[in-house]
């Protein structure tokens, strides 16, 4: 067992580790730096367990790169609330592994930059596995959408759009 560590020093691991493996929250949804202000913010949420021993150690690591890989997938904090919540630290090992694992082959497939400060990314969702993403903020029209769908394969076209209608 490691020795207890501060907020700061946890902030500073965590960091590290996202650096070298380039994990970052899509599309802006947090910040690029987790601070000791996000972690306290994560205990209210249930995703931090709270300091123990004088400190954080291990478990309080694995919970906050398990949150930043789910929330480099674009998941929300109460989906990620869902999906860690009481998890052990050899559960939450084996989510690290996964999802680096996963991060490493996405990043190796996609050539798609993160946003940059003067883009607006918005998600146009199509059905519940196809959403279309603008860098500027672009909407389309329900027209526009339903075209689009219509070009899905068939197997994955659904039945009605959940958006819009489709008559």
């Amino acid at each position: 067992m490691t020795a207890p560590m501060s907020l700061e020093a946890l902030c500073e691991r965590l960091n590290e580790s996202c650096d070298a493996h380039r994990v970052v929250p899509a599309s802006g949804q947090a910040g690029e730096r987790m601070t000791e202000r996000s972690v306290r913010y994560y205990r209210t949420l249930g995703l931090v367990d709270a300091p123990e021993g004088g400190g954080y150690g291990e478990k309080h690591l694995l919970q906050l790169t398990a949150a930043r890989l789910l929330q480099a997938q674009g998941l929300p904090l109460r989906r990620i609330r869902e999906l860690l919540y009481a998890r052990s630290v050899d559960e939450l090992r084996e989510v690290r592994e996964r999802g680096l694992a996963e991060v490493g082959r996405t990043a190796a497939a996609r050539q798609i930059s993160l946003p940059i400060a003067h883009e607006l990314w918005r998600m146009m969702p199509l059905d519940d596995d196809f959403l279309l993403v603008s860098r500027r903020g672009t909407l389309l029209t329900p027209a526009q959408c339903d075209a689009v769908r219509a070009a899905l394969p068939a197997h994955a076209r659904p039945a009605s759009s959940p958006h819009h209608s489709t008559e």
